[in-house]
């Protein structure tokens, strides 16, 4: 049983109440947060020792990866972080000043996006460092972006570079969120996830929410410098376009947007954010199913992205 099967067994007999509007199944809760016109959204995430970073990392950049993480998925619903709360579960033989130095990565990003970190609790655990977030966010009603939303005839689209995060970039990537929230702004997005374990594994996620399918365009894909040095210095090692499809942690944006704005909405990017990249990697389609357009053809997409307990 991997991490989705176990989600979707215990998801089915989940209480729920009134103030409910999304519970599991997003990259957020949307609760109803008896402000007119405006969701809550309420996220919770964790980072583990051996898992998410190694022990060599440095503190501050663990202290921002787990913090930015519940940032990346505000930031998919086009919402607008505003307080958290830290569980720290610490070995019997942790460094007061390493913690100290976890909490410097992470009060910075809070202050940079105006987060208040509110409290939390500490417990010990035996073996290694774990550190679990939860997050409170709001959005505008008429802005709060679904991963259910994708319609046929949609383009796709994916901010940044993929492949190759475990160089470094899944420790001090940024989550986007005045990207997201000005997308949200100015065009109609249809459908919106980060991209948490791989554009294969996550695109499947918002295509089984929406009930559509999909075809990516190979040559479309935007590949980092990071999994082409990977791919040439070691052996064995994943093609390019396979770490780009398959590798976790790239905390991008894939959305959905209607395709007649495909051109407009590229061009006005290109204004509003130069220094980073937006491409139209493929589209919605109305056959389930993700599928791979490359030099070969079509075909059928197998590959996967990152499953815990696979």
């Amino acid at each position: 049983m991997n991490e989705f099967d176990l989600i979707a067994r215990l998801s089915a007999s989940l209480p729920s109440n009134s103030s409910v509007v999304l519970g599991a199944g997003d990259d957020c809760a949307v609760l109803e947060s008896g402000q007119p016109g405006r969701y809550l959204l309420f996220k919770t995430d964790a980072v583990v020792e051996g898992i998410h970073f190694t022990s060599d990392a440095k503190p501050e950049q663990i202290g921002h990866k787990a913090l930015a993480r519940c940032l990346s998925d505000i930031a998919a619903m086009a919402g607008n972080p505003t307080a958290a709360l830290v569980t720290l579960a610490l070995p019997k033989d942790f460094k007061a000043e390493f913690i100290e130095r976890i909490y410097a990565g992470m009060n910075r990003l809070a202050k940079n996006h105006g987060v208040a970190i509110v409290g939390g609790e500490t417990t010990s655990n035996p073996e290694r460092l774990l550190i679990s977030i939860s997050v409170l966010g709001e959005v505008q009603k008429e802005k709060c972006v679904l991963r259910s939303g994708a319609k046929d005839g949609d383009a796709l689209f994916v901010t940044g570079e993929l492949g190759g995060s475990r160089s470094g970039k899944h420790l001090d990537f940024e989550p986007r969120l005045a990207e997201s929230q000005w997308l949200a702004s100015h065009f109609p997005i249809h459908a919106m996830i980060d991209l948490s374990d791989g554009l294969a594994g996550d695109l499947r996620h918002l295509l089984q929410r929406s009930g559509v399918g999909a075809e990516l365009l190979a040559r479309a894909i935007p590949i980092s410098h990071a999994a082409k040095l990977q791919a040439r210095e070691k052996s064995p090692s994943k093609p390019p376009l396979l770490a780009a499809l398959t590798d976790g942690e790239d905390f991008e944006l894939l959305f959905a947007a209607p395709g007649k704005i495909a051109v407009p909405l590229l061009d006005a990017w290109k204004n509003q954010f130069p220094s980073l990249r937006l491409s139209c990697i493929g589209k919605i389609t109305a056959t389930l199913g993700l599928k791979l357009r490359d030099k070969s053809g079509v075909r059928s997409l197998e590959a996967n992205g990152y499953v815990h307990f696979a």
